[in-house]
């Protein structure tokens, strides 16, 4: 394309809003935007700019899935997993599966998750079996194992062990962590063994995560665009809130009335996505 055009066609598409692309553009951006590490708006509606790619392997993990080019994100969540894989493997833990992390861009994905959109979130599998280095093609296709009951009452005791305890509270130990997220029955079986220290306050039931836990970090220096969620409540988390997530309406949420206008994302993510 001549430069004249490109430069129209760049123009045209800054201007239309972040919300009007669909998140298959998103997910089509091969690189990162140069310059500075920015997180720009929330974790479900957000995109960034100077995200860095984890590497696929590395001193105490793997990533898994890398063809869906979801291994992005800002330098502060490669340091953090980078001293959660050491701190696992000094444990004596085996190397760790690294799930989705975000794209290069950050914004909407077309599957999977409505957030990790502006690089502070990560999935760590809970699968702690003996592991040695997969090659790439072969970790496209590893099974992910539930390790919950299948009432939901508690993690299943049979492969629930103390050494995924202590995983979750090293992620829940890492400098800037905002919450982990946790299926409620492994949250429940971790209130029974560990109720009432500090570190459960931030590991947060939600639907899903039997599999895995989710780390969310606060927002970073460098990144006044960022928007953090509210803070989590006080307490260890082990409490009738908890016990909410077995009722009806936990288990069959309401769909709602039909769907709105999709939200807008950040001005400044056009200009993120429309970037050469």
């Amino acid at each position: 394309m001549p430069p004249r055009l490109l430069a129209l066609a760049l123009i045209l598409l800054s201007a239309a809003p972040a919300a009007a692309q669909p998140a298959s553009r998103w997910a089509a951006a091969n690189g990162s935007l140069p310059g500075p590490a920015r997180s720009i708006g929330g974790t479900s509606l957000g995109c960034i700019a100077g995200a860095e790619a984890l590497p696929p392997e590395g001193p105490g993990w793997q990533v898994v899935r890398l063809s869906r080019n979801r291994n992005w994100g800002h330098p502060v969540l490669l340091a953090a997993l980078r001293q959660l894989a050491g701190r696992a493997r000094a444990a004596g833990l085996p190397d760790l599966w690294i799930g989705d992390m975000g794209q290069p861009r950050g914004g909407p994905l077309p599957f999977g998750h409505a957030s990790h959109q502006i690089g502070l979130d990560a999935d760590i599998w809970l699968d702690l079996s003996p592991k040695p280095l997969v090659p790439a093609r072969a970790r496209e296709s590893i099974p992910e194992r539930s390790l919950v009951l299948p009432d939901e009452s508690m993690a299943d005791p049979r492969l629930f062990t103390e050494a995924h305890s202590r995983l979750i509270r090293m992620a829940a130990e890492l400098p800037g962590v905002d919450r982990i997220f946790v299926n409620h029955a492994i949250k429940r079986s971790l209130c029974a063994a560990h109720a009432g220290e500090p570190w459960l306050r931030l590991v947060r039931p939600w639907r899903g995560h039997d599999s895995h836990l989710h780390i969310r970090l606060r927002c970073p220096a460098g990144s006044p665009e960022c928007r953090d969620q509210a803070p989590v409540p006080p307490g260890d988390g082990c409490d009738a809130g908890l016990a909410w997530w077995l009722t009806p309406e936990a288990r069959h949420p309401s769909r709602g009335g039909p769907p709105g206008p999709p939200p807008r994302l950040p001005a400044a993510c056009a200009g993120v996505l429309a970037a050469p």
